[in-house]
Formats: structure tokens, C-alpha cells, sequence
């Protein structure tokens, strides 16, 4: 496996000495390993062309044949940690979904499933597949992506509205006035247009409430959890998404800022999705059907 490291590592960066860097050895150990690899296979694998390094035909084969490897051993990394940990489920999630929803729920999940514990990961949503070993994932991907299949089950699809906390709002106000939103400082999380649905700009609304002037945003953020803990102590009026805001709606700490049916359906989806190994796990089931009432239950609090 070394030499098999070694050969890839020189091709990719198509020199000794920067494979040597890489990987933290000598250039004559790359060379070494190299050689030893040429003897296994009794053919030459590297030739010198206006000083970098190429594969012959018989290298690239065995450089095809190395991604299976690679992929195998790392399918035969994971099948091992599951057996080895059958009574924990390492879950990957982002950490606005951890802070403001899931995690005020995992008391739950331990009380009813004693004998299969929770790892939680907190992951970026476009974090690759394999950039973590878990053995779930809860995504946000686009209404397309977000089919039932043998290894995904979609979980919710949120609603969009205005939340801010309750001081910056007149005493009794009842959620019926859009031109509120004039008078509020307002808070933007920084999206590009590509990745982002009509929903989550302050424009957009204005248009469509029909109010006067541009939206002025007080304050941006690059995450929309930073944005509601901003909203939570005062700073403005946000967009939220409705899991994330359930909860401090619920405990009075942000409050509707427009009436229900001024909210707008969330272009993304949230999903569950597991490897195509651990189809029927016991543990993917058990987590699977938690979290698909947890969010049953928490849609029809929604008000």
C-alpha cells in the first residue's frame, strides 16, 4: 500500500520531490517504493518526459485499479467500526439544525432507544459524502434531490417568515401589519442567488407586500443559526426557516412578525439519508422513524 501511495502521489503532482513533500518522506524513499512496485508487477510504471513524470500504460492501469482499492478499503474501514460500534449511530448534521432543533430533542431519542447511542457530527450541508465517516446524514438539498429512495427518506420541507423578538415590536401587536417591516432593523443571511429561492430576500417580500422603499439590512451573516440567535436578542427581524424558529416561537423568545398565510414554502428539503451498506440497519431504521415523527410532531405545533 505504501508503493501504491507513493506511485499515485508522484503521477497526480508529476515529480518525486513533490510526491517526497506530500508525503512527507525523502525522494529517494518515493523512488524506493517505486521501484519495488515496478519488481511486483515485473513492468515499468513511470517514464521521464521534459522533466515530469508520466505513467506508462501499464501505470495508468494499475492507477485505474487503485481508486477501486482505495474505495474498498475505506467500504471495508467502515464495515468494521459498525460492528465494532453496533450500539452507536454517528450522525452528521449541520449545526444550525444541532443548536436550534435536534439537540433540544436527543433526550428523547435516549429515553425511548437506551441501547443505541447518539454521536453527533456537525457537518457543513455541502461537505462531501465520505469527508466524515458517519452513518447518517441529515441534508438540505433541493426539492429534486429529495425523492424516497433505499437509502433516503425526506424528512420536511420548511416554511419561510418573519421572526423577530417581541421588544422590537409595539405592545399588542398582533402579526397583521406589513409595513412593520419598514420600521425594524432587518437581518440577511448571505446567500448567492444560485443557491438560494426567492424566499430568502428582503426584496422579494417588499415586492410582494407591496410595501414602499427598499429593505435597509441592518446587519449580514454567512449562517442562518447566527442570524436567528441575532434576531433572539433584539437585533432585527429575520427569515426563518420553521424548525429552526419552532422553538423560540413556542417559548415566547421571537414572535410572527406577518400572519400565516403570508409564509412562503422553503425551496429545499431536508432528507435522512445513509450508505448504501447500511440498508436496513437496525439503528438506521430506529433513528430513521424518530426523527420522521419528531418532525411530524413539530409541523403540526406550527401555527
Amino acid at each position: 500500500m505504501d508503493s501504491l501511495i507513493a506511485l499515485e502521489a508522484a503521477v497526480r503532482l508529476g515529480a518525486m520531490t513533490a510526491a517526497a513533500l506530500e508525503l512527507n518522506l525523502t525522494q529517494s524513499a518515493i523512488s524506493h517504493r517505486i521501484r519495488r512496485l515496478e519488481r511486483f508487477f515485473a513492468v515499468p510504471l513511470l517514464i521521464r518526459s521534459q522533466g515530469s513524470l508520466l505513467p506508462t500504460m501499464a501505470g495508468k492501469a494499475v492507477l485505474e485499479n487503485l481508486a477501486q482499492v482505495l474505495d474498498g478499503l475505506a467500504d471495508m474501514r467502515a464495515r468494521c467500526q459498525a460492528a465494532q460500534n453496533s450500539d452507536r449511530l454517528r450522525v452528521g448534521v449541520g449545526a444550525a439544525l444541532t443548536d436550534l432543533w435536534l439537540g433540544r430533542r436527543l433526550s428523547a431519542y435516549a429515553a425511548s432507544h437506551p441501547d443505541i447511542a447518539i454521536e453527533l457530527v456537525v457537518m457543513d450541508n455541502e461537505a462531501p459524502e465520505r469527508a466524515t465517516d458517519v452513518d447518517v446524514r441529515i441534508l438540505w438539498v433541493t426539492k429534486s434531490e429529495a425523492r424516497k429512495s433505499a437509502i433516503q427518506q425526506p424528512l420536511f420541507r420548511e416554511h419561510v417568515f418573519p421572526v423577530c423578538s417581541p421588544i422590537l415590536l409595539p405592545s399588542g401587536y398582533q402579526a397583521n401589519d406589513p409595513s412593520i417591516l419598514t420600521r425594524v432593523p432587518l437581518l440577511h443571511k448571505v446567500t448567492p442567488a444560485y443557491q438560494a429561492g426567492d424566499e430568502w430576500f428582503w426584496a422579494n417580500w417588499f415586492e410582494r407586500l407591496a410595501l414602499a422603499g427598499k429593505p435597509k439590512e441592518a446587519m449580514r451573516f454567512s449562517a442562518i443559526g447566527p442570524s436567528i440567535a441575532a434576531a433572539i436578542g433584539g437585533a432585527g427581524a429575520v427569515l426563518g426557516r420553521s424548525m429552526l424558529v419552532h422553538d423560540a416561537l413556542m417559548d415566547g423568545r421571537l414572535v410572527r412578525v406577518l400572519p400565516v398565510r403570508e409564509d412562503r414554502l422553503c425551496s429545499k428539503v431536508h432528507v435522512v439519508r445513509w450508505p448504501s451498506r447500511l440498508i436496513g440497519d437496525s439503528r438506521v431504521e430506529a433513528f430513521k422513524q424518530w426523527i420522521v415523527g419528531q418532525a411530524q410532531l413539530t409541523r403540526n405545533q406550527i401555527n
